[in-house]
């Protein structure tokens, strides 16, 4: 597969844990609390000088080479475009093109419709993206630069970053819910195993012994998956259609076409507001500023 420079960022969904109520010892400022109620979780600051989520994932995607960021917001998405640009496509941001996809609520739904469903609207605005390969992550997910890479660069049609549970640094009560990937002795995707019971998990080791989860970090040939993702049936439990979903559909009719890269660090991420200052403190000691010009 040719190296891409595409990267599509799940910025639309409608993060119902991130607003639920927290305690007030959990030390949130006001102003913490209220930008978690009101904001896309992309868009929090939690960085220096008030910077979003969204700042540090495209700091890192540029630093991995990514040059076309395609941003998924929801229909009410316009402090998006305060941020960075108010063009549908190809607004300039310090060296990188971002364009916007608005993942829309069909008719008798609440909610968006899920990941899978994310995709496919960005792939009909931009239909140019059916022809190449592109990367998909979150906007609530801190990817490092490695990782970014390596899906960019990945000679497999379809990838993901297969990382190492015990690398997490999440309670284990939240690991635990985390699918598991099956995976070959090549590293090969066979299933993703969604609640897996402890007495499940042993028997999902890769070859290295480790247990991989997937953090929705995905690299797609656009081509191959794109009738698997407007396909994509409705998830019986969470009533939406999952990216995880198209890509095991498709892998049934091109087996060994997915490989899962085994990757061992933490991925900061911002579910809910108990997350936030956790998040704050990685990005404090680990990203002290954005040197974008060095980029």
């Amino acid at each position: 597969m040719k190296e891409h420079s595409n990267l599509i960022v799940l910025a639309g969904g409608a993060s119902s844990r991130m607003k639920k109520q927290v305690s007030p010892d959990k030390g949130l400022s006001a102003e913490d609390i209220k930008q978690a109620n009101e904001r896309s979780k992309g868009l929090i600051a939690v960085g220096n000088e008030g910077r979003p989520m969204m700042d540090y994932v495209l700091y890192n995607a540029k630093r991995a080479g990514y040059t076309h960021i395609y941003i998924v917001i929801g229909e009410q998405g316009d402090l998006f475009r305060e941020f960075y640009g108010n063009k549908e496509r190809d607004n300039e941001f310090r060296g990188l093109k971002i364009s916007f996809a608005i993942q829309y609520i069909p008719e008798g739904r609440v909610k968006p419709f899920g990941t899978a469903d994310a995709v496919f609207q960005a792939l009909e605005q931009f239909p140019e993206l059916n022809n190449a390969s592109y990367t998909v992550c979150n906007s609530d997910n801190l990817y490092s630069v490695e990782a970014l890479t390596a899906l960019k660069k990945t000679k497999s049609p379809n990838a993901f970053i297969g990382y190492d549970r015990d690398a997490m640094l999440f309670p284990m009560v939240r690991i635990s819910r985390f699918a598991l990937a099956k995976l070959d002795n090549d590293g090969h995707l066979l299933d993703i195993i969604e609640k897996p019971s402890e007495s499940e998990v042993e028997r999902y080791r890769d070859a290295s012994g480790k247990l991989r989860v997937s953090m929705n970090a995905f690299t797609f040939d656009g081509a191959m998956m794109y009738p698997y993702i407007k396909n994509c049936p409705v998830h019986p439990e969470r009533n939406e259609k999952e990216l995880p979903t198209a890509l095991l559909n498709m892998l049934k009719d091109y087996p060994g076409s997915a490989i899962g890269i085994p990757f061992s660090e933490h991925v900061p991420d911002l579910t809910a507001k108990e997350d936030i200052l956790e998040v704050k403190e990685f990005l404090r000691k680990n990203y002290p500023q954005l040197d974008w010009e060095s980029v």
